[in-house]
């Protein structure tokens, strides 16, 4: 199975399957452990513990946010306290605290999850199944933005919930654009940027500290998301479902115009670290970035007498939508606790994503609400921009399978944009190299796991 993932054999996976979606879908094998426990736990008959502890990583700088929701959970729930502890800057770094922690008893009871971790915690046994325990503390889960709730189905349940959900935004600099003439949009595609780029840089060269007028995000450990969005414009993608198609004509097109961009045009730069603060500086003229900064960009952007614009992904020749992917992290509660720790957990996680709740993180961060009954007049009275997330999130597309269900694979992709993009590498040969080791992940890592 060279560069294949074998539909038939992901339906077979007992102990690491990878296909959320189509598992879910065809029914899926049945998990044991944790999962099984939980649907069968009579929670009538359990007391919530007194005491969870909550891990995040504060994503879209959430921290204040997230203290205040504790702290009004507390208030409706005085029988319970919360300890939150920052688990690491990323969710990359929160997920490896987490799995660490499972060599002994001291795991936190509640953990952010990322689009990439969420599922490897569940066929580990390492999160409980909450239909259960969320239909035992009363939670309508109905409610939630069923797109978003469907993203953690695997096997016929739901292993965690929406929290910080995101997609990338177009961010640009409304002065740097008007200075070169062009519309205050984001471009309707990469072709039309393209022709606007060397006016922006033109138009704005001589402001102090300038550098591109585009400026990719950041390669370390997101690359694979943001950049599905010019694969797919092209035509291409890290898969297409099941069948890997890193080194595709179409997928080799797509980085080629990507390096060609900062090599030859000259008109874009890779961010070192974090490429809205590029833009809020005054650097760089637009980037690509979760709506999860959205708020805090803003704040930065008013500060700096800076006037900031947010749009769609731009589309490419091949496919102009939906080309946005959907990401960010949800909730997932640890297996190795007690049932009453379980309880106490499936109470703060309903009332962390619950309406109002969930209105508040937006109104934060600018991530999206999770709940279809959220209200978000206030919100969006104050922050109109995130109608923008909103409205886009009605023509996102599902990430490609290669990127979320291969253990590692999304810093393999990172890895490969970075040679790519920072060390002029030849595009088909680095992407055959990116092909070749995610067929290794599977050899190595998902075929030992199937059935025969």
């Amino acid at each position: 199975m060279s560069s294949s993932l074998n539909r038939r054999h992901f339906l077979s996976v007992a102990a690491l399957g990878l296909g959320a979606a189509t598992l879910a879908a065809c029914g899926g094998p049945s998990t044991s452990g944790a999962g099984a426990t939980a649907a069968t736990t009579d929670w009538s008959k359990v007391k919530p513990a007194a005491k969870i502890t909550f891990m995040s990583s504060h994503p879209g700088k959430s921290a204040d946010i997230e203290a205040q929701l504790i702290k009004e959970f507390q208030a409706a729930n005085p029988g319970i306290t919360v300890d939150l502890v920052t688990g690491g800057a990323n969710y990359e770094e929160v997920a490896q605290k987490f799995q660490t922690a499972q060599a002994g008893n001291n795991v936190p009871d509640v953990v952010v999850a990322s689009d990439v971790w969420w599922f490897r915690y569940a066929i580990a046994d390492t999160v409980v199944a909450n239909d259960a325990l969320l239909k035992a503390v009363g939670d309508a889960t109905g409610g939630f933005n069923a797109t978003l709730f469907g993203d953690y189905s695997y096997a016929s349940k739901h292993w965690a919930v929406p929290y910080a959900r995101s997609t990338p935004l177009f961010y640009y600099n409304k002065d740097h654009f008007k200075a070169a003439g062009l519309p205050d949009r984001a471009p309707k595609t990469w072709d039309e940027f393209s022709q606007w780029a060397p006016k922006i840089q033109a138009a704005n060269a001589k402001k102090p500290g300038y550098q591109h007028a585009y400026q990719y995000p950041a390669l370390a450990g997101y690359a694979g998301w943001t950049l599905q969005n010019v694969l797919w414009g092209q035509g291409g993608g890290w898969s297409k479902e099941w069948t890997l198609t890193a080194n595709s004509a179409e997928s080799v097109k797509a980085m080629q115009w990507v390096q060609d961009t900062i090599v030859k045009d000259g008109w874009a730069g890779v961010s070192s670290k974090d490429a809205v603060s590029d833009m809020t500086a005054g650097a760089v003229s637009a980037t690509v970035s979760s709506t999860g900064d959205l708020v805090g960009t803003l704040k930065a952007a008013k500060a700096a007498n800076m006037n900031i614009g947010v749009g769609f992904l731009p589309g490419g020749p091949v496919s102009a939508s939906p080309v946005c992917p959907t990401g960010g992290a949800g909730l997932v509660i640890a297996s190795k606790t007690s049932p009453e720790r379980q309880l106490a957990s499936a109470k703060f996680v309903s009332f962390m994503t619950n309406a109002q709740s969930t209105a508040k993180f937006s109104a934060a961060t600018g991530y999206m609400p999770v709940r279809t009954d959220a209200d978000m007049a206030a919100v969006l009275a104050t922050t109109p921009q995130i109608q923008v997330a909103l409205d886009q999130l009605k023509v996102t597309r599902s990430q490609d399978y290669g990127r979320v269900f291969l253990p590692g694979a999304d810093q393999e992709m990172a890895d490969a944009a970075a040679k790519i993009m920072n060390q002029k590498a030849d595009v088909k040969a680095t992407l055959t190299a990116l092909q070749d080791k995610l067929d290794g992940i599977y050899t190595k890592t998902v075929k030992p796991k199937l059935k025969a």
